[in-house]
């Protein structure tokens, strides 16, 4: 995009420095040629008055006395009927400039000098010019580089900010550019943020709600007809034995439909190294705190991996670290490590500040709660993206603040297209 707009800016200033340059350099030229004729002509004027003047006076025309008059490298003649012509000086070579001034007696007064000063001075001005005329066009390519760098990075940042959301960002960017059209892109994407973020937690609360419902029903249903199985009459034993196996088809149908619903949300989902992602993740926020006079230190054990989708895991700890910056104190803390359960990673949050207070602690992953005057979306959807990607986000510790996200250690069946070699285990 930045070459394009670069490419059109630049057409446009070469074709006004060409369709003014070619009119404004044989201008020049013509003007100087017209100046020389004017000022030779000029010349003449008073040389044929005295010649005027001394015919009048029936004095010869005396040649000595015009001859001061005459230009250096010029020559003077003058033409009267029925005599012969008068010369002063040299008439000069090749091209010359004439300028011819009648006399009142009848004849001519004949101005001329070469044209050779006259063209290097054509030749001067028209180049300078067409020097003018390039500097324009330069400065031009100047302004036209600036004014595609100022255009073209809000549309890069608006062409990220799509990325992301695409990716499951969904957090709000403040940033503008000044542009009145690209603002309302930005701010149209904001709104499409917003709107898929309560759509991504109101589908995690509905299959939540659902499953939860389903399964205490069929718990419930699949008590009973095993109560019924213990009756003597054998023929409705069977037919409670019949509608048992169809409860438990029916539970595996559920867990099947509920699992499809995991790999759907985690589609995105791929091995991450942490120790690669996450510094690169905290380099903004770092900056930030830095800017407060805080600091951020990150530790990440070797070799550490989770399975998450790029896009939301860079959600959720910007969210969280946004948060020790708005809320926290002191130096904030980014560590990840192995969770105490089998097969998880964990990625830690924490900050030297007051805390959150108990009363609070409660509500922090509650939409629209905030205890410190921000929108109250941030980590209630930071909670939803974890939860997305299969992972867990919870308030592990209330004073000092630590907010814990777990993650699962990807399998070997996480990477598509990659036989991993089976396990040996002892005969």
């Amino acid at each position: 995009m930045r070459r394009r707009i670069l490419l059109a800016i630049l057409l446009a200033v070469a074709v006004t420095g060409v369709a003014l340059g070619i009119p404004l350099g044989v201008t020049a030229w013509v003007l100087v040629e017209n100046l020389a004729s004017e000022s030779l002509a000029s010349q003449a004027q008073p040389i044929a008055a005295t010649v005027d003047s001394q015919l009048a006076n029936r004095e010869p025309v005396n040649m000595e006395q015009l001859r001061v008059a005459v230009p250096n490298d010029g020559s003077l003649t003058v033409r009267q009927i029925g005599k012969p012509d008068l010369v002063a000086g040299v008439f000069p070579t090749g091209d010359a400039l004439v300028q011819v001034v009648p006399i009142a007696s009848g004849g001519t007064v004949e101005l001329a000098i070469p044209r050779g000063p006259l063209r290097s001075r054509q030749t001067q001005v028209t180049v300078a010019v067409l020097l003018l005329v390039v500097l324009s066009v330069g400065t031009g390519t100047i302004v036209a580089t600036v004014t595609a760098r100022r255009l073209a990075k809000p549309l890069r940042h608006v062409a990220d900010r799509a990325a992301k959301l695409g990716g499951g960002d969904f957090r709000p960017d403040p940033g503008r550019y000044g542009v009145g059209e690209l603002d309302m892109v930005a701010e149209a994407l904001d709104a499409s943020a917003t709107a898929l973020a309560q759509l991504v937690q109101r589908e995690r609360q509905l299959v939540g709600d659902v499953s939860h419902q389903l399964r205490s029903r069929l718990t419930a249903l699949q008590l009973r007809l095993e109560s019924l199985t213990m009756l003597p009459d054998a023929e409705a034993v069977e037919e409670a034995k019949a509608a048992q196996e169809q409860a438990d088809r029916l539970a595996e149908a559920l867990d099947e439909l509920l699992a499809a619903a995991r790999a759907a949300r985690e589609v995105g989902a791929e091995p991450i190294g942490l120790a690669e992602s996450l510094p690169v993740m905290s380099e903004e926020w770092r900056q930030l705190l830095r800017a407060e006079g805080r600091n951020l230190r990150l530790k990440v054990g070797d070799g550490l991996m989770a399975r998450a989708t790029p896009g939301r895991l860079s959600e959720v700890v910007g969210v969280l670290l946004d948060n020790a910056l708005r809320h926290g104190g002191g130096t904030v803390t980014l560590t990840a490590r192995r969770g105490d359960a089998e097969g998880t990673v964990v990625i830690e949050v924490s900050d030297t500040g007051s805390g959150v207070p108990e009363e609070l602690a409660p509500h922090v992953f509650e939409r629209g709660f905030s205890g410190g005057g921000s929108t109250g979306v941030g980590l209630a959807l930071a909670r939803a993206l974890a939860e997305a990607d299969g992972g867990r986000l919870e308030l592990s510790s209330k004073q000092p603040a630590v907010f814990s996200l777990f993650l699962r250690v990807p399998r070997p069946g996480d990477v598509a297209e990659v036989r991993w070699p089976a396990e040996r285990v002892p005969r």
